[in-house]
């Protein structure tokens, strides 16, 4: 078995927007008088935008109508959206566009396993919209992460296996999606558990160092 493909998730691994996550979110919060801080902002890392949504009403024991949750999700994209009219090709985290352009040379494929609906509009203020062969479209998930619907599918429009693949993440749901999915896992940042491979920052990464893993892994496994 040989590597085919590296799956990215998105925020924190290919650029970090989560300040601007951050800043929707709080403006948001402060408005529904529930307390929002850097600290319970990273528990919404990798999670769809209504289950946040449903993580911040529950931490201020608010209920609210279906209806009335749509129009504040939509609300916090809205803000969120309009801080990504900042977002250039110099935001690309270090380390990416190399790894990215490794894979081409070698003749792997790349994908994107966002739970982000805004991941084409990211994409593309970063010109990486071309470079990804598949890219999971969020709005037509059934299940968030750390379900790993996400990564399963992107291996499926892939066109390969899940032992085929490494996937790299930045938050710990996305870990336990990709390892739900029998998927390779790499770990970006501090604090990750259960990761094969865990990185201080994107810098470290190159696609020998993930072929290794993959090798040593699938090794492993066959003996």
């Amino acid at each position: 078995m040989t590597l085919q493909a590296i799956i990215f998730d998105l925020d924190g691994v290919i650029t970090d927007t989560a300040h601007f996550h951050y800043l929707a979110w709080k403006e948001l919060a402060d408005e529904l008088g529930v307390p929002f801080d850097e600290a319970f902002n990273e528990q919404l890392k990798g999670v769809s935008r209504m289950d946040s949504l449903e993580l911040i009403l529950e931490r201020g024991n608010l209920t609210m109508s279906a209806e009335d949750k749509e129009r504040y999700a939509a609300q916090k994209n809205t803000h969120y959206v309009k801080l990504l009219e900042n977002l250039t090709p110099t935001d690309i985290l270090p380390g990416i566009a190399e790894l990215l352009t490794d894979l081409k040379e070698r003749g792997l494929r790349c994908a994107l396993a966002s739970v982000s609906k805004n991941a084409p509009t990211v994409l593309k203020a970063l010109d990486l919209l071309d470079t990804f062969d598949f890219v999971v479209d969020a709005a037509i998930l059934k299940n968030s992460k750390p379900d790993p619907e996400i990564f399963v599918r992107a291996c499926s429009g892939l066109g390969i296996s899940v032992n085929e693949a490494v996937g790299i993440e930045d938050a710990q749901a996305g870990i336990e999606s990709i390892n739900r999915a029998g998927i390779i896992s790499v770990g970006i940042g501090s604090g990750l558990k259960h990761a094969d491979m865990t990185l201080a920052g994107t810098s470290l990464l190159s696609l020998g160092l993930l072929d290794q893993l993959y090798q040593t892994i699938v090794s492993r496994e066959t003996i």
